[in-house]
């Protein structure tokens, strides 16, 4: 696929086109392609601000999410007119979003009643150790056999818990039945809809997964979860498949993106279901990493969800239409990655622009030793370990008992090729990074344009676009690849325990948690470990 703008003058057999939304935790998008050959034509992207009010709280303004949204599809369609694309050649529109991060809305007024906070966002944490000492056992993987997920902080019913219990305007909307809960792709759908003027209120399977309210086996919101976080059911929205048309598209008709009006919203995928569809993942046993603000690490199970024995995320990869089976993914998450390079260029200030990295990294042959653990928002999978102030994949292999044999990529520190070199080493496998690399995007577009009743583009592997990526084989041996690793291990040992209201102890007879670690932080830390050597030996000379 080339992602390169072609020349208007080949545009004459142009096929459908088939747009998508990618909002996701630091900017928003929108970006259009070729249904018959998964070309990207045009996009345009807009930054979005995160407000920090409090230690560990993470906040951004829904209302600014929304007006990006806009911005974006205007751009977008002014750059397709200078392309002699016409914009009434878009047959459908796709939602991918940053998942978890939580907003509740009045349906009468349109307006957000608080800011939407965002799946890093710790405040919740003395709720969730509350939750889990009431639980038999203190065991954190009460609800799991449900919902697939650990009781944590980074999930949204803990975050809607505390909207309703710390915010009037919430908890007054509520009570007077105004209150419409959502995730990001929510908000959008419903304001893009037409809002209060008749939006659509609704969610797909795999946004629904990850709010702990979402039973992964009947697929519906679960009662007996409701009553557990003491959540009412009226203001949660429709599940839906990935894969359907869920309304259309109402946009003001003096502008140029008013030409979108009437065009159909028919694919909504979390972002990183989306990147395992996007990444064609669709047998069992395929896996896709990607690398953004977090690290996220999914495996395609199959249709029978499987439940992990190493502290691992049973999770919704993607239901594709209303009559179609579910089909389910193993996930690994890592809080912080992206968000790592941006604290090294805006807190420390030892780099100017995310491209210096690669250079700087490269230039230093070791970090004698030294390790950083970036575990800002604790440790995800498979720790669980919110206080700390991997091998994800050894999880995943024994979880599914059958070895990994290649990893595909995506997500935009893959464009670091040390990054990318560091990952296969380690992994003693080979890295794939398609030459397309907005994966996310073109999996939303995908679900949205196969919909039953817009039907541009085939999911059939035998019509799907051949994929032109780049491989990175291992370059070192095992025994060193395990030595560093070993190494690793220690150092994440020692990055526990350092913040905490209550210790939660886990008397249920579970493995180790020391049994894998987070692959993302160990890449990471390995390739900052060595900045900081080249940084700290030119302060030295100096």
């Amino acid at each position: 696929m080339n992602v390169t703008m072609a020349a208007s003058s080949n545009r004459v057999m142009l096929g459908p086109l088939v747009a998508a939304i990618d909002q996701g935790t630091s900017s928003t998008r929108f970006l259009v392609f070729n249904s018959k050959t998964a070309e990207l034509l045009s996009h345009h992207q807009v930054e979005i601000k995160q407000s920090f009010p409090k230690e560990g709280w993470v906040e951004e303004d829904p209302n600014e999410i929304l007006q990006s949204v806009y911005e974006c599809m205007e751009r977008t369609c002014e750059k397709l007119t200078q392309l002699n694309i016409d914009i009434s050649n878009i047959k459908a529109i796709g939602v991918t979003n940053q998942r978890e991060t939580t907003l509740v809305w009045d349906k009468e007024t349109g307006e957000p009643l608080y800011n939407a906070i965002v799946w890093l966002d710790l405040r919740t944490q003395s709720t969730v150790e509350r939750l889990i000492n009431k639980t038999p056992g203190r065991n954190k993987n009460h609800l799991k056999h449900k919902t697939g997920l650990p009781i944590s902080t980074y999930f949204s019913a803990v975050k809607l818990r505390w909207l309703m219990d710390n915010v009037d305007k919430v908890h007054d909307a509520v009570l007077s039945h105004r209150a419409m809960f959502g995730t990001i792709d929510s908000w959008l759908i419903w304001s893009l809809t037409g809002g209060k003027s008749g939006g659509v209120h609704c969610t797909d399977v795999t946004n629904a997964s990850r709010t702990m309210l979402f039973n992964i086996h009947t697929m519906d919101w679960d009662p007996e979860l409701c009553t557990y976080f003491d959540i009412p059911m009226e203001i949660l929205p429709k599940v839906r498949s990935s894969s359907e048309i869920y309304g259309l598209m109402k946009i003001c008709s003096s502008l140029k993106s008013g030409a979108l009006t009437g065009i159909p919203i028919s694919g909504c995928l979390g972002d990183q279901s989306a990147a395992l569809v996007g990444q064609m993942c669709f047998q069992d046993g395929q896996a896709k990493n990607t690398y953004g603000t977090g690290c996220f690490l999914l495996r395609n199970t199959g249709a029978k969800p499987v439940m992990s024995d190493h502290g691992l995320l049973t999770t919704v990869a993607y239901k594709l239409g209303r009559d179609k089976p579910a089909c389910y993914a193993l996930e690994g998450s890592v809080a912080i990655a992206g968000a790592v390079v941006r604290w090294l260029k805006d807190n420390l200030g030892i780099i100017e622009s995310s491209e210096e990295l690669e250079k700087l990294a490269a230039s230093v042959g070791t970090s004698y030793g030294c390790y950083f653990v970036p575990a800002f928002s604790g440790l995800y999978a498979p720790y669980w370990e919110p206080s700390a102030r991997g091998y994800i994949l050894d999880a995943m292999n024994q979880d599914s008992g059958i070895p990994l044999t290649q990893l595909q990529v995506d997500g935009g520190m893959t464009s670091n090729r040390l990054l990318m070199q560091l990952q296969a080493d380690i992994l003693c496998i080979p890295v794939v990074k398609p030459s397309m690399p907005e994966t996310t995007a073109l999996g939303a577009a995908m679900a949205a344009g196969a919909a039953e009743g817009v039907s541009v583009w085939s999911l059939c592997p035998e019509d799907l676009s051949e994929v032109t990526s780049e491989k990175f084989d291992p370059q070192i041996n095992t025994e060193e690849s395990e030595f560093r690793y070993a190494r690793w291990k220690k150092a994440v040992q020692k990055s526990m325990n350092w913040e905490t209201t209550e210790p939660i102890c886990n008397g249920n007879g579970e493995p180790s948690i020391f049994s894998s670690v987070p692959l993302g932080f160990y890449i990471l830390g390995s390739m900052l470990m060595l900045i900081g050597a080249k940084y700290i030996a030119g302060q030295c000379l100096l």
